[in-house]
């Protein structure tokens, strides 16, 4: 299963926001600094080309995708009828591994991943080990019973409240389920999907 496995914190800097799931305050303090022996000297006005460029790798940072996997996500949405930018997000919001972070048992996306792979969660009672499995409307995750005894998986579900749900979520100790689609006014993302979908439609 590829993925990236570089330095996170290098990633963002790049893009001068912080797209990962946790808060560093030496992360916080160098954002505006781009990796590099010369980052401070690198500072370009974008094309229009670069812009486009710099929000696709911000979603990509974001969920954690590589070119391949995120241009055919593009792809298959664009064949599809609706709001292309909401049909997107929506199958980005509705990978398993994202909707185990977004239940809070995980602290990152990255955390929820792993989880996933190594089997420790549920789809309507069968495990699934695919982090970019597609969860459909109805579907229930859940955690194995392994995992509910996990400390840090304990400490997670404890802080979580009922008002950090997302609206198309619902979530009861170590269960979720997806009540419906998620829709843009749902979540709140660091990147334009409109400089995206133009991105893919060069």
């Amino acid at each position: 299963m590829a993925r990236y496995t570089g330095p996170k914190h290098r990633t963002v800097r790049k893009e001068g926001v912080n797209l990962l799931d946790k808060a560093s305050n030496s992360l916080q303090r160098r954002l505006n600094v781009p990796p590099g022996m010369h980052g401070k000297k690198r500072k370009r006005r974008l094309s229009e080309y670069g812009l486009q460029l710099r929000e696709k790798q911000k979603a990509k940072t974001t969920y954690g995708l590589l070119e391949k996997q995120f241009k055919n996500l593009v792809q298959t949405v664009q064949k599809k009828k609706g709001q292309t930018d909401e049909l997107i997000l929506s199958m980005l919001e509705t990978r398993l591994d994202n909707l185990v972070y977004r239940l809070g048992f995980a602290k990152t996306r990255f955390m929820s991943r792993q989880m996933v792979s190594h089997g420790h969660v549920l789809v309507n009672g069968k495990k699934v080990t695919i982090p970019s499995y597609q969860v459909k409307v109805e579907d229930v995750i859940s955690l194995s019973p392994k995992m509910q005894t996990n400390s840090k998986v304990l400490e997670l579900v404890n802080e979580e409240t009922e008002a950090e749900i997302l609206p198309f979520l619902q979530k009861k100790a170590f269960t979720g389920k997806l009540v419906r689609a998620p829709k843009k006014d749902d979540v709140q993302v660091p990147f334009d999907m409109q400089l995206i979908i133009e991105y893919y439609s060069r």
